[in-house]
């Protein structure tokens, strides 16, 4: 269990799970905001929490209406009040996370530079996997260097699934990747 999840484990309030069309998503929140959304299966999901289960809790029914509206296709945007907890590195990658708008991606190595650390991109990664935020905080988002679906700690069906939902077209995305990587060989 990472550290991010072990501080959601001690510090939830509330917890409720979410019926979607990729598997039921387990919602945590801290007296702070929102903290955790693993789905089912999902490396470093938290297993069972000792928060009460709380299908009225206003934060949790807030986070669950807005993923139901992203399912649906009627959300590109969350508007929701999080709780961030992991190292101060994680943290800034999860910040540099929220900053890629719906129906684009970003590589590692793009994120290693928001964050200031060029050469730190498979620090970045770990970082990426460790996300507890899943959808809200768009670790799905987050391609390879050539525009490859790399890991997603939900699995790569579910990757695919949101980034198709979001309109990336996963074949135009690889390509574009390859020709930026063949333009910059030839200067």
């Amino acid at each position: 269990m990472s550290t991010s999840t072990k501080s959601v484990h001690a510090l939830a309030t509330a917890q409720t799970t979410l019926a979607t069309p990729l598997g039921p998503l387990l919602l945590a929140r801290t007296a702070q905001g929102l903290a955790g959304a693993w789905f089912e299966g999902q490396k470093d999901h938290p297993g069972p929490l000792t928060a009460p289960k709380k299908i009225n809790d206003a934060v949790l029914m807030q986070a669950a209406a807005q993923l139901t509206e992203y399912f649906n296709g009627t959300r590109q945007e969350f508007d929701l009040k999080l709780d961030l907890h992991g190292t101060e590195f994680q943290c800034n990658v999860w910040r540099a996370l929220l900053k890629i708008e719906t129906g684009s991606t970003q590589s590692y190595g793009d994120i290693a530079r928001a964050v200031n650390s060029p050469k730190g991109v498979r620090a970045v990664g770990a970082a990426v996997g460790k996300n507890p935020l899943s959808i809200i905080v768009p670790c799905h988002r987050v391609m390879g260097s050539d525009g490859s679906l790399t890991g997603y700690a939900g699995g790569l069906d579910r990757k695919r699934a949101l980034l198709t939902l979001e309109g990336v077209a996963l074949k135009d995305v690889l390509q574009a990747k390859l020709q930026e990587t063949f333009q910059e060989k030839l200067l």
